[in-house]
């Protein structure tokens, strides 16, 4: 990690230490608290060599290394807020154009006989809370019969007929609007994901807690370029695609995403 020195201003003359960009991008680590201890005062020093030898002494005994990244949202509080508006309006304007098509579904698969039409299932969402995220149901009734979470796979031999052509054409995912109306949920984000997969996941990279500052989306840079996730790797590099848009979202990369995934699915590309 490199120190550049470099003036604060013209007239005090003093000088000072910034860390370069790429250098606030990197992970915390003993390196990096050792290194900042020694352009603080001695009492600060001290503490910071104590809060180092602590981490090392830690790290010994559990014979673990943590890493976290400190990341900042790229969207300010008004940028949220104009988000939110936009996702409100949309969803109720798809909920009305689409709800012919809501109906037909409905319809086809209430006479598959495969349970309820709306399959609802608990994921973890906006602030680390519980809500239930709906879809059009796509598998049979028995599909994880053991009780146990299973991730699904492209190829999947729980699909139904009925369920294979929604999930290819993402006609399954819907019903999410209305979790977009309530407020669960935005256009725009990372996928939510269930508690299982998540505690899992977390113990691979602890940085999964900054998902929670965002709403749970219905497409997102991952989903579009990390394909379908059915494996933990999938799961971690989605991860790491989800923290680099937290760090620097924007309306205008919101809409980039979307239409590029309206693009995608006109012309029948699978995400």
């Amino acid at each position: 990690m490199k120190l550049k020195k470099t003036n604060t201003s013209k007239t005090d003359g003093n000088n000072s230490f910034h860390i370069d960009k790429k250098s606030r991008q990197k992970r915390y680590n003993f390196y990096y608290i050792y290194r900042k201890s020694l352009l603080l005062k001695k009492r600060s020093r001290n503490f910071a060599w104590l809060l180092t030898a602590t981490l090392i002494i830690y790290n010994r005994i559990t014979r673990k290394t943590r890493t976290f990244m400190v990341i900042k949202d790229g969207m300010n509080w008004f940028e949220r807020a104009i988000k939110r508006l936009f996702d409100f309006t949309a969803a109720l304007f798809g909920l009305i154009a689409l709800s012919p098509l809501f109906l037909y579904i409905i319809f086809i698969l209430y006479r598959q006989k495969e349970g309820s039409p709306i399959y609802r299932q608990e994921r973890i969402g906006y602030k680390g809370k519980p809500f239930n995220i709906l879809k059009f149901r796509t598998m049979r009734v028995d599909s994880e019969k053991a009780g146990e979470a299973i991730l699904a796979s492209k190829n999947d031999d729980r699909l139904t007929k009925v369920g294979k052509t929604l999930r290819e054409s993402h006609l399954d995912e819907l019903p999410q609007l209305i979790n977009v109306l309530k407020g669960e949920m935005s256009f725009v984000g990372p996928r939510p994901e269930r508690k299982h997969f998540i505690d899992k996941i977390s113990k691979e990279n602890p940085n999964y807690e900054y998902i929670y500052l965002m709403r749970p989306g219905l497409t997102s840079k991952a989903t579009i370029y990390n394909g379908y996730t059915d494996t933990m790797e999938k799961m971690l590099i989605r991860l790491n695609m989800d923290l680099e848009y937290l760090r620097t979202r924007s309306l205008w990369g919101d809409f980039k995403l979307i239409i590029l995934t309206v693009t995608n699915i006109v012309k029948g590309n699978k995400l």
